[in-house]
């Protein structure tokens, strides 16, 4: 029988909003981040599966961005749908003391305050996608409109095109 995961905040959030998910595992490697790796570990499409990146505005303001794992983030979409004049990347350095949570292990749900978030529009592409769980070797399954509701997220079209 396999062992009990741990809750998140990412699980205690959702699971106190009635939001319905699935726990998915994966070995994770301290070295690999790809998110193409993990998808295949767990057997899906990495179209299906979206990683969280964190940005922020040259005036400070955080904005969160969920995209599949094998695409780019195209900072001046994630800007034009976020509402601000230009994003960059956070800071690798910032992103635990910004969100409590690691490389590799950030969810859009259960950060330390909630930041405006946009989610790339293939999520409608799907019944379910998935997201991090919170930490490294979690992901979590759950229906893009109920996280797009629970973040109060936009939805636009914020990756590279090509």
């Amino acid at each position: 029988m396999a062992a009990a995961v741990k809750k998140t905040n990412a699980m205690r959030e959702l699971e106190r909003a009635g939001i319905a998910y699935t726990v998915h595992t994966y070995v994770h490697d301290d070295d690999d981040f790809s998110g193409a790796r993990i998808a295949a570990q767990l057997g899906e499409d990495p179209d299906q599966v979206f990683k969280t990146l964190v940005t922020v505005s040259p005036e400070g303001a955080h904005v969160v961005c969920c995209i599949p794992v094998d695409h780019e983030l195209d900072l001046k979409r994630a800007a034009k749908a976020a509402g601000v004049k230009a994003l960059s990347m956070l800071p690798l350095r910032a992103l635990t003391p910004t969100t409590g949570y690691v490389r590799g292990g950030c969810s859009p749900v259960g950060m330390k305050k909630l930041f405006p978030t946009v989610i790339d529009e293939t999520c409608q592409l799907f019944d379910t996608i998935m997201i991090s769980g919170g930490k490294r070797g979690l992901q979590l399954e759950l229906e893009p409109d109920a996280l797009v509701a629970f973040c109060g997220a936009r939805i636009a079209a914020i990756t590279q095109e090509g």
